[in-house]
């Protein structure tokens, strides 16, 4: 389990420097002038819910792999590290297409409005790549599922938020825009890597 834990920090880590998680945010905040307060706000509400989203949605695959793991002991034993190669693979062949509905054109300059238009984007933007990791993570029960769904939780609040408050010095100081490009092919590789570990390391 302590591989499980280890490569959920690491595909959170690389989810929440990808710029258009957090940029769209910093950008918003400094055209509205808001002060660090709002710009704060915003951060934790607005992560909060994309959070919320991939952890109810994991929560369910992760049952299915409780389920199956009590089962089908030891199908699960080969096929959730299968699952995670395959997933892998996939993300490596596909192009890195990912956006989120961050930049939606407001019309409104209504702090509390924009807070809201913005949560409700991301609340139905959840992060697919981290879902992969939920099935394995419900073969070792609630256990699994709590360790991933903390890691993904106080790794994306706490990132983005961070992220955000430091906006335009965080741009200066650092060229994220390979993660932005390769994000679906690093992520691949992670999934691979956790899958072959699987097969021979009992995590």
């Amino acid at each position: 389990m302590l591989q499980l834990a280890t490569f959920s920090l690491i595909l959170s880590l690389i989810h929440v420097l990808v710029p258009h998680h957090w940029l769209p945010l910093a950008l918003l905040a400094k055209s509205e002038k808001w002060s660090r307060n709002q710009t704060f706000k915003l951060s934790v509400i607005v992560s909060l819910s994309h959070v919320l989203s991939t952890i109810i949605l994991g929560i369910f695959i992760g049952i299915i792999g409780m389920e199956a793991a009590k089962s089908m002991g030891e199908f699960t034993e080969w096929f959730a590290p299968l699952l995670l190669i395959l997933f892998g693979v996939i993300y490596v062949s596909l192009g890195d297409n990912h956006h989120h509905d961050d930049a939606v054109k407001l019309k409104t300059h209504s702090f509390s409005k924009i807070v809201f238009t913005m949560a409700v984007a991301m609340f139905f933007s959840p992060c697919l790549e981290v879902e992969t990791f939920y099935f394995k993570a419900g073969t070792y029960g609630w256990n699994g599922i709590i360790i991933v769904s903390a890691i993904y939780l106080v790794t994306t609040v706490v990132g983005i938020t961070i992220l955000t408050l430091s906006g335009k010095k965080t741009i200066e100081r650092f060229r994220l825009h390979f993660l932005e490009h390769y994000e679906k092919k690093i992520t691949g590789v992670i999934l691979i890597l956790l899958g072959i570990l699987s097969y021979f390391v009992k995590i």
